[in-house]
């Protein structure tokens, strides 16, 4: 299957230095190249700043990791991104330690087994994908008295535009997630 369907894949001999090394580092550590890097190294300045901000927000963060995961996969699914939600569903199984998690808030967050704080982050995450004019005040408040800092709260938005974005260009060019996606993190031997 190829990486993406509406944009060609670049030869990765072709792309600049710091590109190329970065797709390395990211096959080597995971053992397989995952589908976003050669999809957006089309864009070589764009593939710079989306992983330099995406580094940004899961390494300089007040949320913990699993949190960070479970907004992403929340609000794919709202916006039935196919390669996030089954991409960062397997992140969500793996940081989380839990092979349901990630199923229930693909398909309806509000009907998944969360904590109070979680489920106020997640329905704010999704109002903020689904009717961002509608966000207010009240909704920053919600947040701070669930229990998440200020930075916290800073951080949940960051992540939910961040991933509207990544959401949208993933459905427009038509990156495909690679298979093994499908599975990681579903069973312990994974």
């Amino acid at each position: 299957m190829e990486p993406m369907g509406e944009f060609p894949v670049p030869d990765p001999e072709t792309l600049p230095d710091d590109v190329r090394e970065r797709i390395e580092r990211e096959t080597e550590d995971a053992g397989f190249t995952p589908n976003v890097f050669s999809a957006f190294a089309y864009r070589p300045s764009h593939f710079r700043a989306f992983f330099a901000y995406h580094d940004a927000l899961v390494e300089h963060t007040a949320l913990e990791r699993e949190e960070i995961e479970m907004i992403i996969v929340a609000v794919s699914g709202a916006n039935d991104c196919y390669y996030c939600v089954v991409t960062h569903g397997a992140l969500l199984r793996i940081y989380g330690d839990d092979p349901l998690l990630a199923d229930q808030l693909a398909a309806n967050h509000r009907s998944a087994d969360l904590a109070e704080p979680h489920r106020t982050m997640l329905d704010v995450a999704v109002k903020l994908t689904d009717s961002p004019g509608k966000v207010d005040s009240a909704d920053v408040q919600r947040l701070r008295e669930a229990g998440f800092s200020e930075k916290a709260v800073w951080d949940i938005a960051s992540v939910t535009a961040f991933f509207n974005l990544s959401n949208r260009m993933s459905t427009f060019a038509d990156i495909r997630p690679n298979e093994v996606f499908h599975t990681l993190g579903r069973d312990p031997s994974s």
